[in-house]
């Protein structure tokens, strides 16, 4: 699944720091460009489509204030203030800063059928999202910690 792009090949992201939507390229990489970018943890999860354990990742329990930024490119994905504790082990939001900065795809494997989660910007995969969470969406963004960075509140 490939994110809407302007006439010029620039991604629409929405910037929390600046309020407003940004036109950016996106970010691509080789395979061992991204190993070498990132930590084998953040390797497997993210251009792997692989799962942490549950209870296992920095911020499944993490109250710190802050915007949760993508581990790979760094665009703004879950603010602080819509994490909640869904009890699964893993960080749960019930909205994205803006539906722009992600995308969804269906997945099928495991013999389940889910919607990933995925970076708008450079297609990490972050996790999935379910029908499960709290008002005012109903929905529970389950992502996985080595996919993120929490850039905290100053």
């Amino acid at each position: 699944m490939n994110p809407e792009r302007t006439a010029n090949g620039l991604i629409p992201i929405f910037n929390t720091k600046t309020g407003h939507i940004e036109n950016v390229p996106p970010v691509i990489k080789s395979e061992m460009e991204w190993q070498a970018l990132l930590a084998p943890d953040q390797f497997e999860v993210a251009r792997n489509k692989g799962t942490e354990y549950a209870f296992t990742g920095k911020y499944h329990a993490c109250k710190e204030p802050g915007i949760y930024v993508c581990a790979c490119c760094g665009t703004d994905l879950f603010d602080s203030a819509t994490k909640f504790d869904s009890g699964t082990g893993w960080p749960s939001f019930y909205a994205p800063v803006s539906e722009f900065n992600v995308l969804f795809h269906q997945d099928r494997s495991g013999r389940m059928e889910r919607t990933e989660v995925l970076c708008a910007r450079c297609q990490a995969h972050l996790g999935h999202v379910f029908d499960d969470g709290p008002a005012p969406t109903g929905k529970r963004y389950c992502m996985n910690s080595a996919a993120l960075t929490l850039r905290k509140k100053s």
